[in-house]
């Protein structure tokens, strides 16, 4: 035979009991919204250098964030460039004139793919294929023999 309705209404009344308790335990065992969004806000301010620019901690700095804040129409070469890195970066900067310049050799050193962070006045207006198709154009002897390209640009 068929157990009753009131079998089933006791223990679904009991399992609320225990589910809501259960809960209860959890909510005062969690730290609070207010502290969890404390700790994202400071893991989320950059560091500062001793010149007070700040610093992402995800990517590596380079010497052309102080030059862009000087002089935003120029933009000098980092010293930690290898060859070809420089090669890249003048060719890039002759052509393109950018506020930001960023060229890193991302497959371990043996210059088979770059990462470009480019801003430059002349991607005013230009979608963003449009902007990559451009760099693409300075550099096509290079990337013939790359592997791969990250390559991320703006206009100002």
């Amino acid at each position: 035979m068929a157990p009753s309705r009131a079998v089933f209404r006791s223990a679904s009344t009991a399992f609320a009991a225990l589910r809501t308790s259960s809960s209860r335990t959890l909510a005062s065992t969690a730290p609070s919204r207010a502290r969890q969004l404390h700790y994202l806000s400071l893991s989320a301010r950059p560091l500062l250098t001793s010149n007070a620019l700040p610093i992402s901690p995800f990517r590596r700095h380079n010497s052309t964030d102080a030059a862009t804040a000087e002089t935003p129409s120029a933009v000098e070469a980092p010293d930690y460039l290898d060859e070809k890195e420089l090669h890249i970066f003048q060719k890039l900067a002759q052509e393109l004139q950018p506020t930001k310049l960023e060229v890193q050799d991302v497959s371990g050193g043996c210059g088979s793919m770059y990462a470009l962070d480019i801003v430059s006045a002349k991607f005013k207006g230009l979608s963003v294929i449009k902007q990559h198709r451009l760099v693409n154009a300075v550099l096509k002897d290079e990337i013939k023999g790359w592997h791969g390209v990250q390559l991320k640009t703006k206009a100002p």
